[in-house]
């Protein structure tokens, strides 16, 4: 097998990962590999596994070959982005509902501009130490759907890093349950999983060390932060990039507080207003919808702090839910632990 730096060698200007700082894969190989081997569909509906999603590994680029079912988004059906129904009570048989918000179709760039003037010290502003720790929480990633569209189930995990500044430090994955949208799914798939991918207890935590990788550090400046987020790219590009910053850098004040006034200035976001995320922190929302890729970007922040909370990808029809990521934690520590 090809090591990193070989890889390199050979693919010198046509690497698409050369000038990148390449974030810790979510999860370890051997999970990608145990999912991609937990579906036991019976023989008259067996069929070719194939990849449905590509991770880059410590700078190269490595197919992941995960469900071998159809990987689809679960949730209401309901297109209206305007009339999301509130989650229901905690049930864990329930996977993804989207976050509640208001009809209001406000453009997102005064408010944003308003509490970017606004924002307060956060936890870890004006501490220092040798790494940048992360606690995040995962859902929908991915799903599996069966051969029919009928059944479906959504993998969860959560993940704690410790990384310096140099890329090495440890990351921590723990399995959660799997999540059904209705009884008819779970035992659809608790029959055809393996039986260690459809067990309700949580297993583990999976520990990894991360290798070197040129980190660069987090610009401040307008324009450098305008490129790092890729406005040029549009609504969707922004979302994404801005949930990869705040879960892989301890972002300052300053730096949060110009992270809103340029998706203030990116067209498109709307004001959402006061919302509470998957777990539980109130927060406000702005979204934005890509009708071209039929996709919804949901951003929360903390309205003090400016910290992202969550971030939610929807499709806008027929289904809803594709993944949400809660950030729990972020600060600087001097140790694993």
């Amino acid at each position: 097998m090809f090591g990193e730096e070989r890889t390199r060698t050979l693919l010198k200007p046509i690497d698409p990962a050369r000038r990148s700082a390449i974030a810790p894969p979510r999860l370890p190989a051997h999970d990608l590999i145990n999912r991609a081997e937990a579906l036991a569909e019976p023989v008259a509906h067996r069929r070719q596994a194939r990849p449905t999603r590509r991770l880059v590994l410590a700078g190269t680029l490595a197919v992941a070959v995960g469900a071998a079912a159809i990987a689809q988004t679960i949730g209401p059906s309901n297109p209206d982005t305007s009339d999301i129904v509130s989650p229901p009570a905690a049930d864990p048989g329930v996977v993804l509902v989207p976050v509640a918000y208001g009809s209001g179709t406000r453009d997102a760039g005064s408010q944003l501009r308003a509490m970017a003037n606004r924002l307060v010290d956060a936890e870890y502003d004006n501490r220092g130490g040798r790494y940048m720790y992360h606690h995040t929480k995962t859902w929908g990633d991915p799903v599996m759907t069966s051969p029919d569209g009928r059944y479906h189930v959504a993998f969860a995990h959560e993940t704690k890093v410790w990384q310096a500044a140099d890329g090495t430090g440890t990351q921590v994955t723990t399995q959660l349950e799997p999540q059904y949208p209705d009884p008819e799914s779970r035992v659809y798939w608790q029959r055809n999983l393996k039986p260690e991918a459809a067990a309700s207890a949580t297993p583990a935590p999976d520990s990894i060390p991360l290798p070197p990788i040129d980190l660069a550090p987090l610009p401040s400046g307008r324009a450098q932060l305008n490129d790092l987020l890729k406005i040029r790219f549009g609504g969707s590009a922004v979302s994404k990039e801005v949930s990869t910053v705040y879960g892989r850098y301890v972002v300052p004040r300053q730096t949060r507080a110009e992270i809103l006034r340029v998706l203030a200035d990116v067209p498109g976001f709307l004001w959402r207003g006061p919302v509470t995320d998957r777990a539980g922190r109130n927060g406000v929302a702005i979204t934005f919808d890509d009708r071209e890729h039929n996709q919804q970007s949901l951003l929360i922040f903390d309205p003090k702090t400016g910290e992202l909370l969550a971030h939610e990808l929807l499709a806008l029809s027929p289904v809803r839910i594709s993944a949400y990521q809660v950030i729990l934690d972020t600060a600087w520590l001097d140790r694993v632990n």
